[in-house]
């Protein structure tokens, strides 16, 4: 993946920085960044003990205030306690964005059985395009078969980060399913050949790269085909690189014997 490709895939809610002020205003606005794009790397202190003392403070946090509900959703975005699964799970239905969609994170982090009907409803249904981008990421963490038409419906209708984050979740829920791979491949290159943003066609190829081992022969080769002829074909330079990087991943000799060919009549460098 370029890094531009991995920066964007790369993230998740680990180590969530939440500011309350400058989401809130954020997603008043619904036209600026993402918290998502501005996650802080940096964590928590991996000591257990810390991360003991860290999750109790969440604990309580999650049973007071807005602004220390805030803090508590912070830590179950970076930690795993079942112990907060009951208090995440209602705050799906507040009805600030900035706690659903924290909310949402944190039971990506937390997967929980219980929860997944509201965050399908939330993906399909919610109105801000933030918590249905952070709903789009956290139902990656949930293997289930009522996930995978709800991800593609996203892949198809809605918003460009949704889009995005949608393509990455559905290479994470097929499994070694081939049946499951070829549904998803199925929508993943279409969107592949029509989506306008460079960002979701690229992620879309990187989906496709982490599934082709489980589809047939026939659906790898078409597969093949596509990339190829993005490889040629796509306006964006971003797209080309990533097409490019999957088939040489591929390694297979029919695909580094068309790569080297183009090589040699000038096409690639």
């Amino acid at each position: 993946m370029t890094d531009e490709q991995e920066n964007l895939v790369q993230e998740s809610p680990v180590n969530l920085a939440i500011d309350p002020d400058v989401l809130a205003s954020e997603l008043a606005a619904e036209l600026l960044g993402d918290p998502l794009d501005e996650i802080d790397f940096e964590g928590f202190d991996p000591d257990s003990l810390q991360i003991a003392m860290e999750c109790e403070s969440g604990l309580t946090w999650l049973k007071e205030g807005h602004e220390q509900r805030l803090q508590g959703l912070r830590v179950f975005c970076e930690h795993r306690d079942p112990r907060a699964l009951p208090l995440l799970i209602p705050l799906l239905k507040e009805p600030c964005p900035v706690e659903r969609m924290s909310a949402v994170y944190a039971l990506g982090r937390n997967p929980c059985p219980r929860a997944l009907d509201l965050l399908l409803n939330l993906l399909k249904n919610d109105c801000n395009a933030y918590v249905r981008k952070a709903t789009a990421w956290s139902l990656g963490n949930y293997p289930d078969d009522l996930v995978l038409q709800p991800l593609i419906n996203a892949l198809k209708n809605d918003v460009s980060a949704v889009r995005l984050w949608a393509s990455s979740s559905l290479a994470d829920v097929v499994g070694t399913s081939s049946e499951k791979a070829a549904k998803a491949s199925e929508q993943l290159l279409i969107s592949l050949k029509i989506d306008s943003e460079p960002v979701v066609r690229s992620n879309c190829i990187w989906a496709l790269g982490r599934i082709i081992e489980n589809l047939e022969e026939s659906l790898r080769t078409a597969l093949i085909d596509a990339f190829f002829d993005v490889l040629l074909n796509d306006v964006e330079s971003s797209v080309r690189d990533e097409a490019r990087i999957v088939l040489e991943q591929l390694g297979t000799g029919i695909v580094r014997t068309r790569l080297q060919e183009l090589i040699d009549d000038g096409v690639l460098v």
